[in-house]
């Protein structure tokens, strides 16, 4: 007898006084919490995932879809980005005036030659407004979870006001449970007992956020 047959029958003797529970899963739980707090309006939503968002530390801007080229540009270039990853699915207009040297997301990429990158520009699923977090789902315009882990300066473009939701229940309701999410809440950060912060321990040390309207 094997050790795992051995914990398995463990197991088995333990439960053996437990009834059967026939709850089907989606009536296991109460799902009659609050969906979303207060009665907001769009632009008072996309308000508080700014102000989340810097609460968190990340960096946030505003522009236009015309001016979006430029203001990607003009914050890489004050970054002093010389190379940037591109995940597959970027729309190449969103780089066409950046000067860095644009590094596509391949597989064969290791952890190593990433790190070397300067930056990363990725789209995102969706933007929760009362978390400030900011939701990654591996989608073509966001490319693998580590082009946006091993490079120390992240740049997100979030779609307002189509990509925002108030809350965590209603960004679920957009999100394929199946696909690899990240949710990123601010640049990388921990704290020792001391509370000492030390930014940059798990992901990007800066996260600047470009909210893009129409």
């Amino acid at each position: 007898m094997s050790s795992r047959e051995r914990i398995l029958g463990r197991v088995r003797r333990a439960l053996v006084d437990v009834g059967q529970d026939d709850t089907p899963y989606e009536q296991a739980v109460s799902r009659d919490y609050l969906h979303v707090h207060g009665d907001r309006g769009v632009e008072q939503t996309v308000e508080l995932l700014a102000e989340n968002l810097a609460d968190y530390r990340a960096i946030v801007h505003r522009c236009t879809t015309a001016d979006l080229a430029a203001t990607l540009a003009g914050m890489l270039a004050a970054r002093g980005s010389r190379t940037v990853v591109v995940p597959p699915g970027l729309d190449p207009e969103w780089l066409s005036a950046a000067e860095a040297e644009l590094v596509l997301d391949r597989a064969e990429s290791t952890p190593y030659e990433l790190d070397r990158v300067d930056s990363v520009v990725t789209a995102c699923a969706v933007a929760v407004a009362e978390t400030g977090t900011i939701v990654l789902d591996g989608s073509p315009d966001q490319g693998r979870r580590r082009i946006t882990l091993v490079p120390d300066h992240h740049i997100c473009v979030v779609r307002v006001p189509e990509q925002v939701v108030a809350s965590v229940p209603q960004s679920l309701e957009r999100l394929d449970p199946t696909r690899p999410l990240t949710w990123i809440s601010g640049p990388s950060a921990t704290s020792d007992i001391e509370l000492d912060r030390v930014e940059g321990v798990h992901g990007p040390r800066t996260l600047e956020v470009v909210l893009v309207t129409a």
